[in-house]
C-alpha cells in the first residue's frame, strides 16, 4: 500500500505563489507515475500535470508556464506561480501503480483578493 499526504495549501491573492508538497510513504516503489489533480466546487476533478520517473513533466494548458511539478525521492511538489482566481480548488496528489491508483486527502488552495 501507498499513503499520500499533501500539505502547503492556503489562501493567497491573485498573482501570488504557493508550493504544495506530497509526502509518499509505504511501498512507493510500485508507483509508475505521479500527478497532481484539482477539483473546484461543482466541477469534475481535472489533471493539473504529471511526471513519470526519469521523464519530464507535462501540464494542462491552463497552468502551463505558471506551475512546475518536481519530485525528490518520496516527495512530490507543485510550485504554483502567478496564481489566478480560477486556480481555486482542492489539490490532490496521485500515484499510479500498475494495478491501481492512490490518492491523497487533498489540500485547499484559495486565490482571492
Amino acid at each position: 500500500q501507498v499513503q499520500l499526504l499533501e500539505s502547503g495549501g492556503g489562501s493567497v491573492q491573485p498573482g501570488g505563489s504557493l508550493r504544495l508538497s506530497c509526502e509518499a510513504s509505504g511501498n512507493t516503489d510500485i508507483i509508475i507515475n505521479w500527478a497532481w489533480y484539482r477539483q473546484a466546487p461543482g466541477n469534475q476533478r481535472e489533471r493539473v500535470g504529471g511526471i513519470i520517473s526519469g521523464a519530464r513533466a507535462d501540464y494542462a494548458d491552463p497552468v502551463k508556464g505558471r506551475f512546475t511539478i518536481s519530485r525528490d525521492n518520496n516527495m512530490l511538489y507543485l510550485q504554483m506561480n502567478n496564481l489566478k482566481s480560477e486556480d481555486t480548488a482542492v489539490y490532490y496528489c496521485y500515484g499510479r501503480a500498475r494495478l491501481k491508483g492512490y490518492w491523497g486527502q487533498g489540500t485547499q488552495v484559495t486565490v482571492s483578493s
